[in-house]
């Protein structure tokens, strides 16, 4: 798993119909710092997160698990929101 800030809300009016009714935030991944690592990135939510919220995302062929059964085609979904991160 990943870290990263949600930093808004993606809108699509035309997309993959596999994604209809799912959630699509930006993310900005990061470390345990808060300083963020590459660049922003598209990622399904089963989560329920919000800009602001830090973030756990996977990447690769288990962002597809929350979504089973059938393939959702994505390379990335926040899996759980950040409570603290302590130091």
């Amino acid at each position: 798993m990943n870290l990263a800030r949600a930093i808004g809300r993606v809108w699509a009016t035309v997309k993959d119909e596999r994604l209809a009714g799912r959630r699509i935030l930006l993310i900005q991944p990061m470390r345990s710092s808060g300083e963020h690592v590459g660049s922003p990135i598209a990622a399904l939510d089963a989560s329920d997160a919000g800009p602001g919220d830090i973030v756990f995302y996977v990447t690769a062929s288990e962002a597809a698990i929350p979504y089973k059964p059938g393939m959702t085609p994505t390379d990335a979904t926040v899996v759980g929101i950040v409570e603290q991160i302590d130091k």
